[in-house]
């Protein structure tokens, strides 16, 4: 596939990585000359220094039959424009990165196709999303559904008391052979190493580790793993960032009862007046008596979305030290993402990196249907439609010849969650969830397509 990027931020170099270990033919275009050597020292693409939205330099990148436009520049104006021109210039599709989630909330009303643009990204609306996902399930710190749930990827770490530590993962099939989930990537605790679990891999204590699970399986692994389940109804938000008024909107809407602190005066005011279903309190998160005042004791989760990130990490452990049981810090900076765990916040989330993932899933849709990225770790989860021409179909699992740095996690058929063991047999039209390591996914892609 040909595809151009307009932008070299952090998105667009996610996503550039991302492509091009695909082999994708990649074109990134910025204004930025440092930031367009950085990608062409680090990455086999192509760069090219200018104004992605001058119809000369989309011209020079070849604008007329590329496969795919990707705008993610700070500007959303400039996004939209790259898009439309790009359309009019030849390009078959194009992905915009928009801030104003209002965009999103009226796509169909305005017809944003018309124009030219095929698909319309907002990093703050898939934070805010990404943040209720995780309080529904809140005593897990990674989650991502398939199919609307029929089966869920959930992450933890394994706590003393878990039933499975210190047994083998064939070990505790044997105890608990009617269980509704499977492990699919273990990560040792202070290493940076990714573990798909085999028959002989031993659960440890401080492990962090993915399961597979269908709807009946969330209440079994809350039960095994030692986790107790959690009602959250008073949440605490610092910042009224978008993403903090998006998501302050969407709770209080859900009935959670929700307090915002914002240090801006004005900005305060103009919060309380768009959100009357949220308490809005004007004065700076990082004041410990602050917090205290405003009752942080009593909260069950912390959500810190200003726009600097260690405020964001040193508030969530203020609110860790004062017991508050769900902590997500937004951070702008990935490097930060490897320390999360081992400094006890429960989550950080980077919208860059959401949105990075979300047009990546995009772009693979017509091979893959959906995939993500395992948070802090090396491996994907990617789901495929089986099609009577692939390898695995009408095959056993125990007979198809998966690499070693992959599994099967799950099947959806007939909109039914199924954890598919080595007996399972793969028919046509099945929903195969896979998770697996870098290096494996081209083996497995040709499995499946």
């Amino acid at each position: 596939m040909k595809i151009i990027i307009a932008g070299a931020g952090e998105v667009g170099f996610h996503l550039a990585k991302l492509l091009s270990f695909e082999s994708q033919d990649i074109t990134l275009i910025d204004n930025d000359k440092y930031n367009l050597e950085y990608a062409d020292t680090h990455l086999d693409i192509r760069t090219i220094k200018g104004d992605a939205t001058s119809i000369k330099v989309l011209n020079d990148s070849q604008v007329k039959g590329v496969d795919l436009v990707i705008s993610v520049t700070s500007s959303e104006t400039t996004n939209i424009t790259v898009c439309v021109l790009s359309k009019q210039l030849g390009a078959k599709r194009t992905v915009a990165r928009i801030s104003n989630t209002e965009f999103l909330e009226n796509k169909d009303e305005i017809g944003f196709k018309r124009f030219g643009i095929d698909e319309l990204i907002s990093p703050e609306a898939l934070a805010a999303k990404e943040i209720e996902l995780l309080l529904d399930q809140s005593a897990f710190n990674d989650t991502f559904q398939f199919e609307d749930g029929a089966l869920t990827m959930v992450g933890f770490k394994l706590s003393t008391n878990a039933s499975f530590v210190r047994k083998s993962v064939k070990e505790a099939a044997e105890i608990f052979p009617a269980l509704h989930f499977v492990p699919i990537a273990i990560q040792r605790f202070s290493t940076q190493y990714t573990l798909i679990p085999r028959g002989d891999t031993q659960f440890r204590e401080g492990d962090q580790v993915y399961f597979i699970t269908t709807p009946d399986g969330v209440e079994e692994l809350f039960k095994l793993t030692g986790k107790v389940k959690q009602e959250i109804k008073n949440v605490m938000i610092l910042g009224g960032s978008k993403i903090g008024r998006r998501t302050a909107k969407d709770l209080s809407d859900k009935k959670f009862n929700v307090k915002l602190i914002e240090h801006d005066k004005e900005k305060a005011f103009e919060l309380a007046d768009e959100l009357p279903k949220v308490l809005v309190i004007n004065g700076d998160g990082r004041n410990v008596e602050l917090l205290e005042e405003e009752n942080i004791h009593d909260m069950d989760a912390f959500i810190a979305l200003t726009g600097n990130s260690e405020t964001n990490i040193m508030s969530c452990l203020v609110a860790k030290s004062k017991t508050v049981r769900k902590t997500i810090a937004l951070v702008e900076n990935m490097d930060y993402f490897q320390l999360s765990h081992s400094i006890g916040i429960n989550t950080l989330i980077n919208k860059k990196l959401l949105a990075a993932n979300n047009i990546f899933r995009y772009v693979r849709k017509g091979e893959v249907v959906a995939m993500t990225k395992l948070n802090n770790m090396n491996a994907e989860l990617l789901e495929f439609i089986v099609n009577s021409s692939s390898k695995v179909c009408n095959k056993r699992i125990v007979d198809v010849d998966l690499p070693r740095s992959s599994i099967i996690g799950g099947v959806v058929r007939d909109g039914k969650g199924l954890i598919a063991l080595g007996d399972f047999k793969i028919a046509e039209g099945d929903r195969v969830v896979v998770c697996c390591l870098p290096r494996s996914i081209k083996k497995v892609e040709k499995l499946f397509l």
